[in-house]
């Protein structure tokens, strides 16, 4: 099947047409976490997003090369290299090393992710395991003209660079604006402009963690690493860069300025972003106290919440909105979303108990339903599109396993060909209810379905209607048949 997949580009803002810059070969660079603490929801939907991203492309048999780093050094509070060093202040509150704090945080982000059941990237460098690469960039930039040290710490020329680059290229801000609206802030006096960022931070003599370099022992800048990082897996320039849309206005804007200026090219050729978080239509946030992490949201542990939702079912609901819009969580919400997905689940679980007839009766063409499919996935990775879609199939699926209608052996086949590929494969879906593991269900379904029958058997209604009962209250159906006793998830 020929597929003319577009994608829309933050730095151009518009759609275009994906073109990898090596043919069958993609490079994606994904801004990871900053492990100093817990990992949030807002993290967690980039990344589930990037995940249906690198799973379709995968899907469409390119050779992806996914690189998401960890950053674990040289993160200041500020996005302006003011405040002190995220990993410092947790460990000095936890009593811990810093290494300790990173270990702790990193398993913690890798353990959430594998519930939302992401593929781990290709590659996941760490800012500290590339302390030698990122002097290499800035010693290029310094020779190239771009940067300075002042007292051992080393600076981004910003107003150099302006003369030549598009320094705002990504966001479109108004370079004025931005100069005016820079706050003085310290160290000021040892930059020449306003909007000149370190590249290197001399430390002072309680900073712990530092590696010595050409102009002072310190460690680097924020946004140095991923340049850095970039580069070395993926080349002076790559396919797809992509993060939170929070990231765009300084910490990518400053990735562009240092690989243009160290690199003379810009690091990538299609920036993507995905959108924010709200709460009841208020944004998500620590300061606004209505933020929740993803375990509370599991177990429902949280004021916020009337009870918790498994991670396929949130995972569900990420999907149910466009990466580039925003995600309102509330109740409701996630209540639909939850039974959207069981409903879903439940229409696969199905799949496996259809006996297929001579002939098909079937209103719907199951092949046009595979090409909208495709269609929304080929346009900007469009995944509430393509949930509609399938939920067309579900309905087809529950119409058959009804008996209002007949499906035949090659349309079934299609029709579980497709739910595998587009649930499971590239929406990374799977059944996480009753344990998940179907095979342990159906065994243990089979126990108390024989249990039924037998108290049946022996004109123990009582026993038979109350299981029955018990069933339906935790979300099972019994359907007896003339092939027996059929059961599924309602």
């Amino acid at each position: 099947m020929q597929h003319n997949l577009v994608l829309y580009n933050t730095l151009t803002r518009k759609k275009e047409k994906f073109e990898p810059i090596h043919p069958n070969m993609v490079g994606m660079y994904v801004c990871g976490p900053t492990v100093y603490s817990d990992v949030h929801l807002g993290n967690c939907r980039t990344f589930v997003s990037f995940d249906l991203i690198f799973r379709y492309l995968l899907h469409l048999g390119y050779k992806v090369r996914y690189v998401r780093n960890i950053t674990d050094a040289g993160h200041l509070e500020g996005d302006n290299d003011e405040g002190d060093d995220k990993f410092a202040k947790k460990a000095k509150l936890e009593q811990l090393e810093p290494m300790e704090i990173v270990q702790k945080y990193t398993i913690g982000f890798h353990d959430v992710l594998r519930l939302f059941n992401t593929i781990p990237p290709s590659i996941e460098p760490t800012a500290t395991g590339h302390i030698s690469e990122q002097i290499e960039m800035i010693k290029q930039i310094i020779d190239n003209g771009y940067a300075y040290e002042t007292n051992g710490t080393v600076y981004f020329d910003v107003e150099k660079y302006i003369k030549e680059y598009n320094y705002t290229i990504l966001t479109n801000r108004n370079l004025e604006d931005l100069l005016n609206n820079t706050r003085e802030l310290g160290g000021q006096d040892e930059k020449k402009g306003r909007l000149d960022f370190a590249l290197w931070i001399k430390a002072k003599p309680e900073h712990i963690m530092r590696w010595p370099s050409p102009w002072s022992v310190g460690f680097p800048g924020w946004h140095i690493e991923c340049s850095a990082m970039s580069r070395k897996y993926l080349g002076d320039q790559f396919d797809i860069h992509g993060g939170g849309m929070d990231l765009a206005a300084t910490h990518h804007t400053n990735e562009i300025a240092q690989s243009q200026a160290c690199n003379h090219t810009d690091p990538a050729k299609y920036w993507m972003h995905t959108n924010m978080l709200t709460v009841n239509g208020a944004r998500m946030s620590k300061s606004a106290g209505n933020g929740f992490l993803p375990h509370e949201l599991f177990t429902g542990n949280h004021p916020l919440l009337q009870r918790g939702y498994s991670p396929m079912a949130v995972r569900f609901f990420m999907l149910q909105a466009h990466y580039r819009s925003t995600l309102d969580f509330s109740n409701e919400a996630l209540d639909a979303a939850d039974k959207g997905y069981k409903r879903l689940m439940a229409a696969i679980n199905l799949l496996d108990k259809i006996t297929p007839s001579a002939n098909s009766s079937i209103q719907h063409n199951i092949g046009s339903i595979k090409a909208n499919c495709y269609a929304a996935m080929d346009d900007d990775f469009n995944s509430p599109i393509l949930i509609a879609e399938l939920f067309e199939i579900v309905r087809v699926i529950n119409s058959v396993y009804d008996g209002k209608q007949q499906v035949d052996v090659k349309t079934l086949a299609d029709i579980k060909e497709l739910m595998q590929h587009f649930v499971c494969d590239i929406m990374g879906l799977q059944d996480d209810q009753l344990g998940g593991d179907g095979e342990s269900v159906d065994n243990l379904m089979n126990v108390i379905i024989k249990l039924r029958n037998e108290a049946k058997k022996n004109k123990d209604f009582t026993t038979s209607d109350r299981i029955r009962e018990e069933l339906t209250a935790i979300g099972i159906q019994l359907k007896d048949s003339k092939e027996g006793t059929l059961w599924n998830k309602i």
